[in-house]
């Protein structure tokens, strides 16, 4: 078996080849966030509503750079802090574009920017009643990503680590538990800092990732772009191989039968 573009990602009404999704925040301009966002060979991009132009013709906007014909722009509510925020945006992003999957986040606070989960799960309540597709980020609990597709959305995006902490994964055991329960595709979203990150998200059986701020901070944001398209189908191709199995003792490389010895 071989990694090909048979290798599908279905997310709501869309389907992907590339398994990994770009954020647009944090890079210098405009056009640096256009040329990482095709370094990593990214066919979908998100954009926080409230603090990106998307939608005014008369200001710098990034829609001048990313084609929407060539990417899904996945709006997001970054920067919500209650459920009422969130919704109204992204009817506001609906009603301006047109666009119906979404990203959905509520932060708890300013300085965790760790999930609201009470709130997020009223928002989707919300959403999903109002025929939007929703790719919600939560905490990595299985009990609450469990919650959030029993709701109805599309895809559950459970936190490796705080938002642009660069810090991996902290709790890979939750992540591959959330994985082996869900129905639908389970993107790992924040903590991502380096490309041996991604790679191990994508091992465990994560079926995407978003990466934002370890391409946008890097010395070279394309270049770091690349290594994190790489390391996506490596430890996505590594997933489906199977690993071997992990042994407390030695095991010799090459048989012993059929030897002569001395």
């Amino acid at each position: 078996m071989t990694l090909t573009d048979n290798d599908e990602l279905k997310i709501g009404s869309h389907t992907f080849h590339s398994r990994l999704i770009a954020g647009s925040g944090k890079y210098k301009d405009f056009a640096t966030t256009k040329a990482a966002t095709e370094a990593a060979g990214a066919e979908m991009i998100t954009v926080a509503v409230r603090r990106v132009n998307i939608t005014d013709p008369d200001k710098e906007n990034l829609l001048d750079y990313i084609d929407p014909e060539k990417y899904v722009i996945l709006p997001n509510t970054a920067g919500c802090f209650n459920a009422e925020d969130a919704v109204r945006t992204l009817k506001l992003a609906r009603e301006a574009g047109g666009w119906n999957l979404v990203k959905l986040e509520v932060l708890g606070d300013t300085e965790t920017l760790y999930p609201n989960v009470v709130e997020t799960i009223k928002a989707a309540e919300q959403l999903v009643a109002d025929d939007f597709q929703v790719m919600v980020y939560t905490n990595d609990d299985p009990i609450v990503a469990r919650r959030l597709e029993e709701i109805g959305c599309v895809a559950v995006m459970p936190l490796g680590n705080p938002i642009g902490s660069g810090r991996g994964l902290a709790n890979p055991f939750n992540i591959r538990v959330i994985k082996q329960r869900a129905k639908v595709p389970i993107v790992v979203d924040a903590g991502i800092g380096t490309a041996s990150d991604a790679a191990r998200a994508m091992e465990l059986g994560a079926d995407a990732v978003l990466i934002n701020t370890a391409m946008a901070e890097a010395k070279d944001e394309c270049l770091m772009a690349s290594a994190m398209r790489d390391a996506v189908r490596a430890g996505r191709a590594a997933y489906l191989a199977g690993r071997m199995p992990k042994r407390a003792f030695a095991s010799a490389s090459s048989p012993t039968e059929g030897y002569i010895w001395d």
